[in-house]
């Protein structure tokens, strides 16, 4: 596209540097403060490398949908090829709607409903182990709790009971890998497939960890072909039966192996930082913790949830909804435009970054009244259908939407409830609780939080009343 439009506006920066110590010590607050006083289109210059900021939700859909054609994902997604190689994450054209085809059945309704009990039961040993907690007075690393228990669902929805003696080993390598990734990601450094080959220390731990990885992953893949074992009701079975009915065309061992740790990677940091979140939100909200409370009690009347329950559970989903619009995992989303471009009445130069800010947009004062304020009411059905379905992205959108959403919302719905019955979290004392931006909006350290019994709440619940 060829444009006359002007270049957007640009915030002061440093002469040398531009914005780059910002972006590194503030994003949050720098993209929040650009839009309040620049509006929805902002240049940045990050040393050598200029960026666009879009937040407006038209600019949004115009990136990620009508003009997705014209944008690729970038060198910042090539930082994850070590860990995920060439899965949905990071796979591109005419590959990645081969890949998207091949696993959406996967992720129907239907078939991740098969998954919840699972689900239920991984909850069920993480708030056993919270009594001694609970007896001693003793708080509970509420982020890292999140962590062990989402990578313990994906694991078990992935590999059933074919990893049940690895998990500990699994968890442990995956972590590892993912810790590396994470600084890779945030490094300044661009993508230099050589500099992850010298013998640091960071480039070893990545690499025993994936070694580790690879031998556990493709162990079950190899152990099932062998088998003839394709056909289990996990996940995994259900990609190494995928078959394109008009192509033939099927997943082969390196591709199976490339969307497993895709999924691990993708199902896993982004919902327990959701969570830990949606828990601190409540404890700072007592208000919304009654409500969430007698929803939960009236629903459920001490029993386990089961996905039958999921529709009655309106309140809880949007407790949840609302914590990912204030703390939204993937707070920023970046694209590279193959070509010029225009947006809002300004010029998007070929080769520039583009970055989505769903932290900003989802704090536009023009489709969030008191954008600050946390209201889980903004997602009941009336209020929801009033919005701009762009104004919300917590998985992104368009074509390239986060696959596993529905099992996210899924899992999250249980676990919050499952919560619920039985405790209430409470901030410690003097520990403050900070976002730190890394790939997702994390916590900052481990977010301490003590657990109190509710008063009559079972002592562990049963899939009857």
């Amino acid at each position: 596209m060829t444009t006359s439009a002007p270049l957007p506006p640009m915030p002061p920066g440093h002469w040398l540097w531009g914005h780059q110590l910002q972006r590194q010590t503030d994003p949050l607050g720098l993209y929040l403060r650009a839009r309040q006083q620049f509006g929805d289109v902002v240049r940045y210059r990050m040393a050598y490398v200029y960026v666009e900021q879009l937040t407006h939700p038209d600019h949004v859909k115009h990136v990620l949908a009508d003009a997705s054609a014209r944008y690729t994902k970038g060198s910042v997604f090539d930082k994850t090829r070590p860990l995920v190689g060439n899965g949905l994450l990071t796979a591109e054209g005419d590959f990645w709607k081969r890949q998207r085809r091949l696993s959406q059945p996967a992720f129907h309704r239907e078939r991740l409903a098969a998954l919840a009990t699972m689900m239920t039961d991984s909850v069920s040993e993480m708030l056993q182990t919270w009594a001694p907690a609970v007896d001693a007075s003793r708080p509970v690393p509420v982020f890292q709790e999140m962590m062990k228990l989402t990578l313990t669902v994906v694991v078990r929805a992935l590999f059933s009971a074919d990893v049940r003696e690895q998990t500990s080993a699994l968890g442990e390598a995956f972590t590892s890998a993912l810790e590396v990734t994470n600084a890779r990601i945030v490094s300044p450094l661009p993508y230099q497939p050589w500099l992850y080959r010298l013998p640091t220390r960071q480039n070893r731990a990545f690499q025993r960890a994936t070694a580790t990885l690879e031998h556990i992953v493709g162990g079950i893949i190899a152990s099932r072909r062998a088998a003839g074992a394709t056909k289990a009701n996990d996940l995994l079975g259900m990609l190494m039966e995928a078959c394109d009915a008009d192509t033939g065309d099927a997943f082969d061992d390196a591709q199976l192996r490339d969307e497993v740790m895709t999924l691990l990677l993708a199902g896993h940091e982004t919902t327990a930082t959701a969570l830990a979140w949606t828990f601190h939100l409540l404890e700072k909200h007592p208000e919304v913790e009654a409500t969430l409370h007698a929803e939960v009690d009236a629903a459920l009347g001490g029993r386990l949830p089961t996905v039958e329950d999921l529709p009655k559970l309106r309140y809880v989903t949007c407790v949840f909804e609302e914590a990912m619009r204030l703390y939204p995992p993937i707070w920023a989303i970046p694209r590279v435009p193959t070509e010029d471009d225009e947006v809002g009445g300004f010029r998007i130069p070929k080769g520039d970054i583009v970055v989505l800010v769903p932290y900003v947009t989802h704090r536009h004062p023009d489709f969030w009244p008191e954008p600050e304020r946390f209201d889980p009411t903004r997602f009941l059905p009336e209020k929801s259908k009033e919005r701009p379905r762009w104004a919300y992205l917590p998985f992104g959108g368009g074509q390239r939407q986060c696959i596993g959403n529905n099992f996210a919302m899924m899992e999250a719905q249980l676990i919050l409830a499952m919560v619920a019955q039985r405790f209430t979290l409470r901030g410690v004392p003097g520990v403050p609780v900070e976002p730190e931006p890394h790939v997702t909006l994390r916590p900052r350290g481990a977010m301490p939080m003590g657990v109190v019994r509710r008063p009559n709440a079972p002592q562990a619940q049963s899939r009857t009343a």
